[in-house]
């Protein structure tokens, strides 16, 4: 079931997005059958389980860290995270710039965009991300690389609220793409999941999050 999901899913976006298996809760065996089938994005919403199961699956596996991170867990991570996309303040974009010193690395980040309607989802307001990205303190981050903006769409079975939410992202996204100096260089857009992947992907997603829709639900 794992292998025949990814490759359908695959086929679906092939050639506009990459797909990242969403891991959390689910065995190291069942990883080890989704890398089998040929996934190498993984993505975890809790530091403490992407840790833990990073040594257990092979070196070349890119680690995704797509839930709410906070300051003081970065250091669990910073060793081997391949993109941070739950980025919603310079303060904890400070932070991975730190430990990314201490580990030699420079680390790849995503902004979080609040797009949803909903009071429950994190994230910068657009004319925050801008402030951000032009602010004089980003430029001493030598150790960090913002690749991008993320958005969690609202939890609704209205499609058009959907695609009109990934859109407004994907148009944030073109402007803020303009910005471009030594640690912002936009290629990323993550939006979508296992419900809605299909219209992320028409709205310019070129990475989708998708967990039940491979490894069945929670």
């Amino acid at each position: 079931m794992i292998a025949a999901s990814i490759h359908t899913i695959e086929q679906e976006i092939k050639g506009c997005a990459r797909l990242i298996a969403v891991t959390k809760t689910k065995p190291v065996s069942m990883l080890q059958e989704a890398y089998d089938a040929g996934a190498r994005l993984f993505g975890e919403n809790k530091v403490q389980e992407m840790a833990e199961k990073q040594p257990q699956l092979p070196a070349d596996v890119e680690w995704h860290q797509i839930g709410h991170l906070q300051s003081n867990k970065v250091k669990y991570i910073a060793p081997f995270v391949s993109l941070i996309h739950s980025i919603d303040s310079l303060k904890l974009l400070q932070e991975v710039n730190r430990q990314a010193i201490k580990n030699e690395r420079v680390i790849d980040c995503l902004l979080q965009i609040d797009i949803a309607d909903e009071e429950t989802k994190f994230g910068l307001l657009p004319d925050e991300a801008g402030t951000l990205l032009r602010s004089p303190e980003l430029t001493d981050l030598q150790n960090i690389r913002i690749v991008g903006l993320m958005g969690l769409a609202t939890n609704t079975d209205d499609e058009v609220q959907i695609r009109q939410e990934f859109r407004g992202l994907k148009q944030l996204y073109d402007t803020l793409a303009t910005i471009s100096t030594a640690n912002v260089q936009f290629t990323e857009l993550s939006m979508g999941m296992s419900g809605d992947y299909r219209i992320a992907v028409e709205e310019g997603s070129t990475l989708v999050r998708v967990g039940s829709a491979i490894f069945g639900a929670r």
